[in-house]
Parts: C-alpha cells; structure tokens; sequence
C-alpha cells in the first residue's frame, strides 16, 4: 500500500459525522437577502455539492463559512460544537481550524512563481518569529524544511513540477485553477471549499480537476463542499447534493434525490435532467 501525501489535516471525526453544521442563517445586503433561513450539514470524508441558478446564493454560503460575511442570523458550527461557532471567529482563525477555501475568479499573485503562490499558503502554519528568521538556523531552518517538504508533495501530487517556477500570470487558465487548488491544499486543510474550480475549462482539465477533487477525497479524507456549474460533474462526483434557489434550500440529497426533486427540476435542471 502506498504512504498518503502528508499534505492534508486528518480529522479525528469517523466518516459520516457532522464535521459541519450550517443552522438557519440569515444574510442580507441592505434590503437584498443573499440567504434565507439556510440549513444544511456536511458530514467527515463526504463530497457535499451546492448548486443553484446564478445569484442563488452559493458563493455567499462559502463566504459565510469562511468568515468574508458575516450572516445576521444563524449558526454555523465545525464539528457539530457549540465552542467552534465559526460565525464567531476571524477568517484566519477559521482558517486554523482546518478550513480552506479557492474562489471563483482566481486570487493568485500573478507575478510570483507557482512554487512561491503555494508557499504563501503555508503562512497559517508559519510559527518562528523574525529574530528566528533573521538567525536561520535551528527552529526557522527546520520549519522551513517542513514547508518546502509539504509544497514539494503537493507539487508532485498535482502534476505541476514543470511550471514551479514559472510565473503564474504566464499560464493558461486551467493550470492556473490547479495552482489555487494547490494554494488551498498547502493549508492542510480538514474541509475544502471550491467555488466553481472547472469553470472555464475545457473537457481534458475538467477531467483532470476532478480527478484531483476525488483522490483528494478518497485518499486523504479529505472533506469537500463544491459549488460547481457541470452537471455531469456534479452528478458523477458528489455524494450528497443541496440546491438553493434566491437564497432559500429548496432541495437535498443524493443525486438520484435531487434529479427527481421537481421544484428543483422546475428551478434549476429543466426537464432534460428529469
């Protein structure tokens, strides 16, 4: 059997417990209500899809998780704890929890290369302090071998060593997509948040996206919670499905659940996905 890349926070729930519980928020934009009364809950080693129309309010839930809003009403707790209420806690705190996230349009830093994008992801982890690094040697020196160890895993995980040093600005837009993805894994993360990370591919890195997503899944245990556009991907890849429609969870379930739903046939997938 082979070793799992060391790349990611295990978590120390057991498959399909609550690891996050989303409870009846409330977000609203001055008189513009992004989510109404939202509920829905993302169990240990599942990949959790959201999908809805275009305004429905998916990336407003990603950013409520991640602390970017903050809903007026509501809960949401990681690891079903009262204590981890994330609606309490800075975005770098959620962070250190073990939540990542990549965002719909890219938020690299287009002039640095691959290799110092996916270090800036480690900064969380980062603990020697700048008489430390000033020094270089003992504590610095041995954190700074741990990071590189962690990128260089990812690196080959995701099958990019041939542009680690080139600049990110300089690449075509699917490899960019994998660098945030590769961004986002450097914080070892415990739940992973993907806003739409296949659009604008073509078919062949739409492909390869997934195969990540799921190896990332399947190997590390790694828990998703993925907005995306591709049916057939969505579809094919998630385990549990929840559809909102301005603002409100008009559906949940498997798959099979949510194809047969007809408010979300009516909403969303249109009789062709009946």
């Amino acid at each position: 059997m082979t070793t799992a890349p060391s790349f990611a926070t295990v978590s120390q729930l057991a498959p399909g417990e609550p690891q996050l519980v989303v409870e009846k928020i409330t977000l609203s934009f001055g008189g513009v209500t992004a989510l109404a009364g939202v509920s829905l809950d993302v169990r240990q080693g599942e990949i959790r899809a959201v999908i809805g129309p275009n305004g429905a309010g998916k990336t407003s839930l990603l950013n409520s998780i991640s602390g970017l809003y903050r809903p007026q009403q509501g809960r949401i707790l990681f690891h079903n704890d009262q204590e981890y209420n994330l609606l309490e806690r800075r975005p770098d705190q959620i962070a250190r929890l073990g939540v990542a996230r990549s965002f719909q349009n890219i938020e690299l830093f287009r002039h640095m290369t691959v290799l110092d994008n996916l270090m800036l992801g480690r900064h969380i982890h980062m603990k020697s302090n700048v008489l430390d690094c000033g020094l270089y040697w003992g504590r610095a020196q041995k954190e700074e071998v741990r990071h590189r160890q962690v990128v260089e895993e990812i690196i080959d995980f995701l099958e990019i060593e041939a542009i680690r040093k080139k600049p990110v600005g300089t690449l075509s837009y699917g490899l960019q997509k994998r660098v945030e993805l590769g961004r986002a894994l450097a914080l070892e993360p415990a739940i992973l948040l993907l806003d739409e990370p296949m659009a604008g591919m073509n078919v062949e890195e739409k492909e390869d996206m997934a195969r990540f997503i799921l190896d990332i899944n399947e190997e590390r245990g790694v828990t998703i919670v993925l907005i995306e556009h591709d049916m057939g991907v969505v579809m094919d890849i998630s385990d549990r499905i929840a559809v909102l429609d301005f603002g409100r969870k008009i559906g949940d379930g498997t798959p099979d659940e949510v194809r047969a739903n007809p408010e979300v046939i009516k909403a969303y997938l249109g009789e062709d996905h009946g």
